[in-house]
């Protein structure tokens, strides 16, 4: 999942209770924390990536609802910023300037990944999200808590009850309501994700009705955890931008000196194909329909070019004749 940070309102996260300088330490701390969280993340990913991890490890199980929770805790983040950011007025010449930088640095993700993984190329991830979120945001700032925990509800229980297939022109991708899930390394549309910025709005209002921000004043009082997590915490956008290449650059280096052990492609395949499929089959279901696909693409010729991702399994006709196929000969008689 996919690229995660909390560049929202870099400063605004941390900002200062009425009447007083210092900065909110906590909220500097567990921003600090998310993004250690995000280097694990991408830690896995990359190793995936570099074949010493089974293809869609970091998409299913464990590290999927992991990567969940680290884009959470940015979006609540960011709207926990923008009530605290914006509590006496809007902001508009920072907001802007900050807009501009958040925008800039999504387009700049997006074009990186279009020339590094075309196929899967973010299009619309986190700090497209928070983007938008921002601005979208600023409706809700006077919004009561009551109505901002109903439009959170109503945003996050949007995909599954209202996805349609008006939504699944590719320009419309971003609202999250498509049939389909579209390929890319860091999907975060609008809905439900930006149910995650109206909780946190929600909670900032909770936190100043019962005049809980002192709570987030001071540090914990370990300085070995306290001083680290704080300074990444308030260079996120620094740390950001440089922990991925540094964490790709460690992994390449670590894979020529010890180079991972290379699976057969149909091997990968079958693995790939019955992570996916276990999501909502049997494993013995599973086995037999890979199987029957595999063959099936090795008899069409299909093979080497599904496998090296020249055909699109989600839109090419052939594959899902052949899925279809694959499902029908191996489904239990009576089901």
């Amino acid at each position: 999942m996919q690229e995660l940070a909390l560049m929202q309102l870099e400063q605004a996260v941390t900002a200062p209770l009425p009447g007083s300088k210092s900065r909110l330490a906590r909220l500097d701390i567990i921003r600090g924390i998310a993004l250690i969280a995000m280097a694990i993340y991408h830690t896995g990913w990359d190793f995936e990536f570099f074949g010493y991890l089974d293809p869609g490890t970091t998409g299913h199980g464990g590290w999927k609802l992991f990567a969940r929770m680290i884009a959470s805790s940015f979006l609540i983040l960011v709207g926990f910023s923008l009530v605290l950011a914006h509590q006496r007025g809007i902001r508009w010449k920072s907001f802007g300037v900050r807009l501009t930088q958040i925008t800039a640095a999504a387009l700049a993700i997006s074009l990186v990944t279009w020339f590094a993984t075309p196929d899967s190329f973010v299009f619309f991830g986190i700090l497209h999200q928070i983007a938008l979120a921002s601005v979208l945001g600023l409706l809700f700032l006077r919004s009561p808590i009551p109505v901002l925990l109903l439009c959170a509800v109503a945003v996050i229980a949007a995909p599954f009850y209202w996805r349609s297939p008006f939504f699944d022109h590719p320009a419309l991708w971003w609202v999250g309501l498509s049939t389909i899930d579209p390929r890319s390394n860091d999907y975060v549309p609008l809905f439900p994700w930006f149910g995650a910025v109206l909780s946190g709005m929600a909670l900032a209002r909770l936190f100043q009705r019962f005049r809980l921000m002192p709570m987030l004043q001071n540090a914990t009082g370990l300085p070995f955890l306290d001083r680290p997590l704080r300074f990444i915490g308030t260079h996120s956008l620094a740390f950001y931008l440089i922990h991925q290449p540094v964490l790709i650059g460690c992994v390449f280096i670590f894979s020529q000196l010890f180079p991972p052990a290379a699976a057969p492609p149909h091997e990968i395949f079958a693995r790939s194909c019955e992570q996916s499929c276990d999501a909502a089959n049997d494993a013995q279901f599973c086995q037999r329909f890979c199987s029957c696909v595999i063959g099936e693409l090795e008899n069409a010729d299909m093979f080497d070019d599904v496998f090296a991702g020249r055909i699109d399994t989600e839109s090419d006709p052939a594959v899902k004749k052949i899925a279809g196929f694959c499902t029908r000969e191996n489904e239990t008689p009576g089901n």
